[in-house]
């Protein structure tokens, strides 16, 4: 079974983004296809890049960097559950994705942007593609842009439109068969 990451790319302790990211781990869970882990950026808690060499060389000085390696070399495919601030994605999210190279290679990505405004952090959804396709990852074709997500969330975490469940199989469909796919290099 493929291990799906879902990961919460906000770092902010009020973040609309983590009863979204469970949601989306739940309806992960439900697929079928996946076995799922949560993970949260704020948790992992990075420095800024501080490593003295290249990520590409893979030699790695520090512990919480190791750890990072371990933790993205253990999925297979991954979530990313990412705001959008000022128009683009996270530099917390940014530095997270620089602070590895080869542990990216090959894993299949589906995106599930948000924001407070219409354009459901879409806009940073796309920004984030050229940097996932520098590291090697399969962007899925389908992503789930959330407009409007502080009036979504509720008492009983991320209450989703109607529509939202099958937009997000669809997203979760393409990663499963990104993940089922050889990979030719």
């Amino acid at each position: 079974m493929t291990r799906l990451h879902v990961v919460s790319a906000a770092t902010r302790p009020t973040s609309s983004g983590r009863p979204l990211a469970r949601w989306v781990t739940e309806q992960a869970r439900a697929h079928g296809a996946f076995e799922v882990t949560p993970v949260d950026l704020a948790d992992i808690a990075l420095p800024l890049l501080d490593e003295p060499e290249y990520a590409s060389s893979g030699i790695y000085t520090h512990q919480h960097t190791r750890d990072w390696s371990a933790v993205v070399e253990a999925a297979d495919a991954f979530v990313f559950v990412m705001p959008m601030y000022n128009g683009g994605f996270s530099a917390a999210f940014k530095n997270a994705i620089d602070f590895l190279y080869r542990e990216w290679d090959g894993k299949p990505v589906g995106l599930v942007s948000y924001s407070a405004g219409p354009t459901g952090g879409a806009p940073a959804a796309e920004m984030l593609l050229p940097v996932l396709t520098r590291v090697g990852m399969l962007p899925a074709a389908r992503s789930l842009a959330v407009p409007g997500v502080n009036a979504l969330i509720g008492p009983e975490g991320f209450e989703a439109p109607e529509d939202f469940a099958d937009r997000l199989t669809g997203v979760l469909d393409d990663v499963a068969a990104l993940a089922k796919e050889p990979v030719t290099l």
